[in-house]
């Protein structure tokens, strides 16, 4: 380890140890990259994404809190109809015979559970194929939720659940066909097979089931927007993260820590996510614009190029905006943008200048590629030296 690289530790240290967090002077910090030794990056990013509070002695007793209401959320949500046990409220007699999957009452809750079960089902789809390049979320958890593991109690798993939605499903398009070799729904989709991956034993999860989990829960949670495809994109760099703490105390609860600190997220980027806004001030449309406008501010000659070939921000900037630059690079380099993402006190203003330098890094093969050649180049960005991005987006920001 450098001597410069032990300073830089040495300086967060010495802010996170302050009975009352400076801010400003760990968003400097932070701005330039977090370390990941010790745990910093973990806490770090809490007090940035205001999980944390900036008072230390307050964290304990909020932590304990947010834990048990995230504990409270699994028992009242992740609870099939007809299978809790009695003394969790829902007994096997009340659902029986006050309610059934048949009730075409609209606050039934079967009815509200196999609704669930569309939204669940397209989650299980997206977190099954998160961050293929790395093996880290097919890998068992450390810490499973013993709240849903536990034998003692009757809880159903999310896995469980999508199994038996998959084969309820299955067995319906059969009958209604007429046909007896039905292929299954979905057979012709991307790799999503319920066998694809390696059953864990019992009492295992793995680390995409946790984050199926708390994408339901904010689902739940939030009805007015509940799942997009992409959010998953979003919750995989956070929960690797936490869930990679070396410190084993907060790695524990990298579940519960990772659901507040993404519901806090999203409450600053859901815009992005809801098609109503796209054409908004806060919607998408109106950021990728601005990384337009502050291409031809920067770089006129390059814009006018790519409204000559007719290269929209829309064919390559909406997946770089919604996900944060998640999909474009390896998710070292994707967890290093976010530190300079997280630390911005304009939240996010300085990923459009990060998309601005994208663009201009690349400017002598954009400038003489034909549509094809450039289309190829953005949506599969060749530079891997996100080093060198952020670099180039921090001379935009100070030549503004």
């Amino acid at each position: 380890m450098s001597s410069l690289h032990k300073s830089r530790i040495a300086d967060f240290h010495d802010v996170l140890k302050e009975p009352t967090i400076a801010l400003e002077k760990l968003r400097e910090l932070s701005f330039s990259g977090i370390p990941c030794e010790g745990g910093l990056r973990c806490l770090c990013w809490k007090i940035l994404l205001n999980y944390l509070p900036l008072e230390r002695a307050s964290w304990t007793s909020i932590l304990a809190k947010q834990r048990e209401l995230y504990s409270q959320f699994l028992r009242e949500m992740i609870i099939q109809p007809g299978i809790a046990k009695a003394n969790m409220g829902v007994s096997r007699e009340d659902v029986t015979f006050e309610d059934h999957p048949l009730n075409p009452n609209p606050d039934s809750r079967w009815n509200t559970y196999f609704k669930d079960n569309e939204v669940l089902l397209q989650i299980d789809k997206d977190v099954r194929r998160l961050c293929p390049d790395i093996s880290f979320f097919q890998r068992a958890t450390e810490y499973p939720c013993l709240l849903i593991l536990d034998p003692q109690n009757e809880f159903e798993t999310l896995r469980k659940r999508v199994e038996q939605t998959t084969l309820k499903s299955q067995t319906v398009a059969r009958n209604r066909s007429g046909v007896t070799n039905m292929s299954s729904p979905q057979k012709n989709s991307a790799p999503s097979s319920l066998n694809e991956y390696e059953v864990l034993p019992n009492g295992c999860e793995a680390h995409w089931e946790v984050v199926e989990r708390i994408l339901f829960i904010y689902a739940k949670l939030n009805p007015g927007i509940a799942y997009v495809q992409g959010m998953n994109e979003i919750v995989g760099p956070l929960y690797y993260t936490f869930a990679t703490d070396p410190n084993s105390e907060w790695k524990e609860h990298a579940e519960a820590d990772t659901f507040f600190c993404f519901t806090n997220l999203m409450a600053e980027i859901r815009d992005n996510f809801i098609k109503s806004l796209d054409d908004s001030q806060c919607g998408i449309t109106y950021k990728m614009e601005k990384v337009y406008c502050t291409l031809k501010a920067k770089d006129v000659e390059l814009y006018l190029k790519l409204q000559e070939q007719n290269i929209k921000p829309q064919f390559f900037a909406f997946r770089w905006l919604t996900l944060l630059l998640s999909q474009e690079f390896l998710l070292p380099d994707v967890i290093r943008i976010w530190d300079s993402l997280f630390a911005d006190d304009n939240r996010f203003d300085f990923l459009l200048l990060v998309c601005c330098a994208m663009l201009i890094l690349i400017r002598e093969q954009l400038l003489e590629g034909d549509f094809t050649v450039n289309m190829r180049l953005l949506q599969d960005y060749p530079i891997t030296d996100v080093c060198q991005i952020l670099q180039k987006a921090k001379e935009l920001q100070d030549s503004k």
